[in-house]
């Protein structure tokens, strides 16, 4: 079972109406282009939405990345992942904020890409698929004069995290950090339970090598889908393979501290750490301003 928000499907609530666009956000839908895509990709553009600040800019960026529902048939209902509250705190501190949709969830056309599951070699296949979108929306980005790719960030929440970790494995140009908010695939939704902890920790120990931007590790102790002993666990391979950043673990949070990036209250514990996290590494604190 590929990771999820919750088996409840509470999370769907906080996805807000795709019909929408709030024009105090100057709320944009764009068409991604796939890199490296063949004729017949070439028909089906990634669908993202992009948020602006005020101004002229450039802006420092931030590419947010969604999960992954438990069930395929909740892929199409995400629509454009459109997380209003969480946007509007990045948007806060001067960031503009991309959310590209990969293929096949929610606006975004094309087959659907992650299989694999638990298999042999799937969460590196996974990865695989994922970071080519994710650096998909990074090049569309670079063709955007009011957006700053010099000063980016990747921002992702469980298999969104996990495409972040996917994607700056591969060290793109003006990454200065990697936001992963209980990130990782194939968890059960039962109690922490994971099919294969061992497994994602080489997957991604094979990124550490050559991610040169540092990472924050966001986890929550009561996420039903990965335990605090994966979570340090892969962090501890992250970090033995050369990888720079810190773990955070989060008290519980409500009934699955898995879905705690979604909840309106926690907006502040997030922004919190990362607050912290950018002090500490001499990124100006969050808003990432020039110096």
């Amino acid at each position: 079972m590929q990771p999820a928000h919750a088996q409840d499907n509470s999370w769907q609530a906080a996805l807000g109406n795709p019909r929408e666009i709030l024009a105090e956000l100057r709320e944009e839908v764009v068409q991604i282009p796939l890199l490296d895509a063949t004729v017949q990709e070439k028909a089906f553009p990634l669908t993202g939405t992009l948020y602006q600040p005020s101004g002229a800019g450039p802006f420092p960026l931030v590419i947010l990345n969604h999960g992954s529902p438990a069930a395929a048939r909740n892929r199409d209902s995400m629509g454009r992942y459109r997380l209003i509250p969480q946007t509007r705190e990045l948007m806060r501190r001067g960031f503009a904020v991309l959310v590209p949709m990969r293929r096949g969830y929610g606006a975004s056309p094309g087959d659907y890409a992650e299989k694999g599951g638990c298999a042999p070699g799937a969460f590196a296949e996974a990865g695989r698929q994922s970071a080519r979108d994710v650096l998909s929306a990074v090049a569309y980005a670079r063709t955007r004069p009011t957006l700053d790719t010099q000063r980016m960030v990747l921002m992702g929440q469980s298999a969104g995290g996990f495409a972040s970790l996917a994607a700056a494995g591969q060290a793109p140009p003006g990454l200065l950090a990697v936001l992963n908010f209980s990130g990782g695939r194939g968890g059960t939704g039962l109690g922490g339970a994971h099919c294969d902890v061992e497994g994602m920790a080489r997957t991604v120990a094979g990124y550490a090598a050559t991610t040169r931007a540092p990472v924050l590790w966001f986890y929550v102790e009561n996420d039903k889908y990965f335990s605090p002993e994966a979570a340090r666990a892969w962090f501890a391979a992250f970090e033995a393979a050369g990888g720079k950043g810190r773990l955070v673990m989060n008290p519980p949070h409500g009934n699955d501290g898995h879905l705690l990036f979604y909840a309106p209250e926690a907006v502040p514990i997030w922004s919190g750490a990362i607050d912290s996290f950018f002090r500490e590494r001499g990124l100006n604190g969050f808003s990432l301003s020039k110096q």
